[in-house]
């Protein structure tokens, strides 16, 4: 089977999609941004705290390679994988890309815990929400490219899953 690739903004789901589908699928299941926390033994927020984004986003080049060569795996991307090209050229030569989306007022309630969401941490709401709607923009070109696009704004990650096992059905004929 070819791998199923989850993209999309922090708070739209993909990890937790993921995991569901995974199973649904008979799949292994790798979330690019635990990968990256295994192999460098501490968390997101630890390495930008420590050593910034550029190093984060060279380790997160390396597992994104690793995992893109295998088969018959789920992947759930950092929010920001996807904005280098080569990270997308080695996700979609290994599977279909589906992009998750949301509001940004549903990514902003999602992503409201302190410390887990290093380029959001310390931001007022209104700061949160503004900072959303720029990086969202930014990425929106990536996201449209998918093979397909489901808002899980309104939906539970069960109907999400549904939802991509229809147009897996569709695309295996």
């Amino acid at each position: 089977m070819k791998n199923v690739v989850l993209i999309g903004f922090m708070g739209t789901g993909k990890s937790s999609v993921g995991r569901t589908l995974a199973v649904r699928l008979g799949a292994a299941f790798i979330d690019i941004d635990e990968a990256i926390e295994t192999k460098c033994g501490m968390t997101v927020s630890e390495i930008f705290q420590k050593y910034g984004e550029d190093y984060f986003r060279k380790c997160e080049k390396e597992v994104t390679f690793e995992v893109a060569s295998r088969k018959n795996t789920v992947i759930a991307t950092g929010g920001g994988t996807v904005r280098d090209e080569e990270n997308r050229k080695a996700l979609s030569e290994s599977g279909f890309i589906i992009a998750l989306t949301a509001s940004v007022e549903v990514i902003a309630e999602r992503t409201a815990k302190e410390g887990t969401r290093p380029l959001l941490e310390g931001l007022s709401i209104e700061e949160r929400e503004e900072k959303i709607a720029k990086l969202l923009d930014e990425r929106r070109g990536i996201y449209e490219n998918a093979d397909y696009t489901i808002d899980t704004g309104e939906l539970s990650p069960l109907q999400v899953v549904e939802d991509i096992c229809r147009f897996l059905r569709m695309r295996r004929g």
